[in-house]
């Protein structure tokens, strides 16, 4: 399997998609839109690669660094997203941001993506909190590749739900939980946010 590509860009395709000539082979990458500002035509290229293998074909994914093609990768992981959407909300967040949003339950932040309504944003919330929600995730800035597939939400789903349950709404929740500390058990992180929240009114 492709794990790294570095080369020159022959193209920028509709996808977006990038020409890379690699030792005189050239190399279609799809990569998210946040990479096109640092592209130019005959320039030097470096991508981190995700080889997608399907029944028909195998497509090369490229990402800017380590951290992205990891999030893509969880992404992938996750049960309704394919590599075309987990491409589409990459071009929209970069990780850190993707794990705030799904740390603060925010479902607007998930519908500024291209074809993703409130219904799917809501649905696509719950499936990723799991992988992304907990503070394991957080263990180094942005890493969403250090939440393996499977591990749990941490303290934050708990904390949501018991602030839901005294009356708060939404976007009183999600400033609150954007406040609180990476780590702690579910009574204290609560007991935080509701002073967090006794500041705000």
């Amino acid at each position: 399997m492709i794990g790294s590509l570095r080369g020159v860009v022959l193209e920028v395709l509709e996808g977006p998609v990038l020409l890379v000539e690699v030792g005189g082979v050239g190399y279609r990458v799809s990569v998210p839109a946040t990479v096109l500002p640092s592209v130019s035509l005959g320039g030097p290229i470096f991508l981190h690669v995700h080889t997608h293998v399907r029944d028909d074909a195998i497509v090369l994914y490229g990402f800017p660094d380590r951290e992205t093609r990891g999030c893509f990768e969880v992404l992938l992981g996750t049960h309704g997203i394919g590599p075309g959407l987990a491409l589409a909300i990459l071009s929209v967040h970069s990780p850190a941001a993707l794990r705030r949003a799904v740390m603060g339950g925010d479902v607007e932040a998930l519908t500024l993506v291209p074809g993703v309504g409130r219904k799917t944003a809501s649905r696509l919330l719950m499936e990723l909190e799991a992988r992304l929600g907990g503070p394991e995730a957080g263990e180094q800035e942005g890493n969403l590749a250090a939440v393996p597939p499977g591990a749990g939400g941490g303290p934050l789903p708990e904390v949501r739900a018991a602030l839901a349950g005294l009356g708060y709404g939404p976007d009183e929740v999600r400033a609150a939980l954007r406040a609180l500390p990476a780590d702690g058990t579910v009574e204290d992180l609560v007991r935080a946010a509701l002073r967090e929240l006794a500041g705000a009114r």
